[in-house]
């Protein structure tokens, strides 16, 4: 019951300090909500402990995993820059993104150890080097190895050996989980994006005890200019976007050629008419006849926007659009390393009225008996420290969204290396999140009865 309360709450630990504030008052406003009930402990236990991690500072983590993700972004532009300059493309070969995917995952995890060296290092990702220590693989692992000196030079770093290479790839074989401190990356999110010269992202997130403090998201064929505008020139000449959030620090966004840094925030739209939605490019990542039956419920009139890898984090949090809404085809199980970096930059301490009642949802799901028993609990008690809650809202939040699965439950990164989600991810502004919600669950009830 106790994880069950951690959970619940780290989505918001911006509000731990009124939150045990009103504890402290109404365990003496509410003689039946005693200090020693499992309601109150619990929560003052996690609130403690979810404050104590809010308020850590990242610094120096997130300055090396800004560079490190930049170091990349330029090794896979290299990369796809030869790709799509070459005369001769087949479909079929992906040695391109293969040689750009594990370069990118040398290079990040390479820097974060040089950068970081008195961090215990724990890295969670996509590759390692099983393939690549094949005979018939030295050509490519000869390529990986010249690009990853080739970007490390402006650094003056000496070049790296082979096998430098690859134990900076098997660096990457953590299994994460609730405990310590874990990176986690995708070395190229949107392999079939960077196949075409699409959009692509470099992703990486830090956990701590679980939960995600930190994120960078690099998307080098992002436009600066927000996907809704109609400026085709600006769009097409000005690209590469780095995102990065910090736990109670806010969302950034910055040019890859070093522009001015600029705060966002996900569209504060309340009108689903007014909302535009992102989803998948591929239609295999995704149910697409789903999230059309969705927007259908909600009203929301504009056509999708479909574009590759965790860009749709990055365009959302910038308010390009109002809602990303993903939906895996069954038996495909969510990786963390798909979602973490995306999950901060666009959600991370959102703190609005509606993650409150979230958050009372969850509290009256976990404790039935409590509130069943003490009639007058949501009156005297819950609604009196939400207040409180209200209170302390502030404009230091993240972007400001809210990322749950089709149930309306905060994504868990605390498992190791999957998400066990219900159905699928919808990410929007806490306003939508309401009929959202409604709408997900018309729509999936409305699909199952038709099987």
């Amino acid at each position: 019951m106790a994880a069950l309360i951690s959970l619940s709450l780290s989505t918001i630990p911006g509000y731990i300090c009124p939150l045990t504030r009103a504890l402290h008052f109404d365990s003496l406003a509410c003689p039946k909500f005693k200090r020693k009930s499992t309601l109150y402990r619990s929560i003052r236990l996690f609130s403690v402990s979810i404050r104590a991690a809010s308020t850590m500072s990242y610094e120096k983590e997130l300055a090396a995993a800004k560079k490190a993700c930049s170091l990349a972004a330029r090794l896979c532009q290299k990369v796809q820059k030869a790709l799509l300059q070459s005369d001769v493309q087949s479909k079929s070969d992906r040695s391109p993104v293969t040689v750009a995917d594990y370069g990118s995952q040398a290079l990040v995890s390479f820097i974060l150890k040089k950068e970081l060296p008195s961090m215990a290092f724990s890295l969670v990702a996509e590759e390692d080097s099983e393939d690549l220590r094949k005979d018939q693989a030295q050509e490519t692992l000869d390529r990986i190895t010249k690009l990853v000196n080739e970007t490390l030079a402006s650094e003056g770093v000496s070049p790296l050996s082979d096998e430098d290479v690859l134990a900076a790839i098997d660096a990457g074989k953590s299994e994460g989980g609730s405990l310590g401190q874990h990176w986690v990356l995708d070395p190229i999110d949107g392999t079939k994006g960077f196949l075409r010269g699409d959009q692509y992202a470099i992703a990486l997130a830090l956990l701590d005890k679980g939960k995600v403090v930190l994120g960078v998201l690099a998307c080098p064929n992002l436009p600066l200019q927000s996907l809704s505008g109609h400026d085709e020139s600006t769009v097409q000449n000005k690209v590469g976007c780095l995102f990065y959030a910090q736990v109670g620090s806010g969302t950034y966004m910055q040019c890859f050629d070093g522009s001015p840094l600029v705060k966002v925030h996900v569209n504060p739209t309340e009108n689903p008419e007014e909302a535009s939605f992102f989803e998948s490019y591929e239609k295999a990542h995704s149910m697409q006849d789903l999230t059309s039956l969705i927007a259908k419920k909600m009203g929301v009139k504009a056509p999708p926007v479909r574009i590759d890898s965790q860009a749709k984090y990055g365009a959302l949090a910038r308010g390009d659009g109002a809602i990303y809404m993903r939906f895996p085809h069954k038996g495909y199980r969510e990786k963390i390393w798909d979602h973490a970096a995306g999950y901060i930059v666009v959600t991370e301490n959102a703190r609005d009225k509606d993650m409150l009642l979230i958050l009372e949802e969850r509290l009256r799901l976990l404790f039935p008996d409590v509130f069943k028993t003490h009639v007058n609990l949501e009156k005297k008690v819950l609604k009196k420290y939400v207040s409180h809650l209200i209170v302390g809202v502030n404009d230091s939040s993240e972007a400001g969204g809210v990322t749950t699965d089709a149930a309306g439950s905060p994504l868990d990164f605390s498992r190791g290396r999957y998400l066990d989600l219900d159905t699928g991810i919808i990410v929007t502004n806490q306003k939508l999140m309401p009929a959202l919600l409604k709408a997900v669950q018309e729509s999936l009830k409305e699909k199952a009865s038709c099987l």
